[in-house]
């Protein structure tokens, strides 16, 4: 149970990072700005419209008598907008992440910097580095649409449905958010998703700690734009105590030796063209 502590404690040290670092907080805000706009037009319609979808997909309870049909109906206009924010709280950190690559990059080495020793850099170029991002966010997502459709159907479980399952849904939505938010500073790593996944299993209560709370932070549109540039400072943290890397930035000698050997570390050489923004 240690490791929940641990956990909340990288998301806490992460915002008071960005708190030390005024420049790079208000440099961190711009893309969650830009995405909570186009996220919160999405969950207004859903919300008008969640109604009307719901009576859609039940044309068979169209006689049902009252209250039967309003309290089935109702129940399930509620699923299907939880279903949504779910989705939601999910999306929000990859499309956000997406469109601040160069942002959270920038910001997260800047953290790693600030802890000592070298920057570890990717050596893409920036369109490549997009469609990795791209590319693994689509099977976070997928991973995620899996989850929500099991949980969907567990809400109609009287009792489980509505107590057991939304914390399970919290639990799945902290996980995947702290991969999504963790994958900038791993990413830069040369450590690819499955790698991420095995990592993040195996602290899966720090996982959990420093998720969980973020997630529940993030239902609140304007909170998770606010904790947005703290939660990628917190999760560089979180990734290099992942790896293994000390103080100084050099990571365990095992770890290091077998990245090396799975071609996970770029060379020494070649063109190490990361996108840096003035300070």
């Amino acid at each position: 149970m240690r490791d929940l502590g641990v956990g909340f404690k990288y998301l806490l040290q992460g915002q008071k990072w960005v708190g030390l670092h005024g420049r790079w907080f208000g440099f961190g805000l711009l893309p969650g700005l830009v995405t909570l706009v186009l996220y919160v037009g999405a969950l207004v319609g859903l919300g008008y419209g969640a109604d009307d979808l719901a009576a859609w997909a039940t044309p068979f309870a169209d006689d049902w008598a009252s209250p039967w049909l309003a309290l089935f109906r109702g129940t399930l206009t509620a699923l299907v907008f939880a279903l949504g924010l779910f989705l939601a709280v999910i999306t929000f950190t990859a499309v956000t992440l997406l469109v601040g690559q160069p942002f959270y990059e920038s910001l997260s080495e800047e953290v790693d910097r600030s802890q000592g020793g070298e920057v570890p850099e990717s050596g893409l170029p920036l369109w490549r580095e997009l469609w990795i991002s791209a590319r693994d966010s689509l099977r976070v997502l997928l991973r995620v649409a899996l989850y929500g459709v099991l949980l969907f159907a567990c809400g109609f479980i009287p009792v489980v449905g509505q107590t057991v399952v939304p914390a399970i849904g919290f639990c799945v939505s902290g996980f995947f958010l702290t991969e999504e938010l963790t994958a900038v500073a791993l990413q830069r790593r040369g450590v690819e998703l499955k790698e991420r996944l095995r990592l993040l299993r195996g602290r899966r209560l720090a996982v959990l700690g420093f998720g969980v709370p973020l997630t529940l932070a993030f239902l609140v549109p304007f909170v998770a734009v606010l904790l947005m540039p703290g939660a990628v400072a917190g999760a560089t943290l979180m990734a290099r105590d992942l790896r293994g890397e000390t103080a100084g930035g050099e990571a365990d000698e095992n770890s290091e030796e077998n990245d090396q050997e799975g071609g996970n570390l770029p060379s020494s050489g070649g063109d190490q063209g990361v996108h840096h923004f003035p300070h």
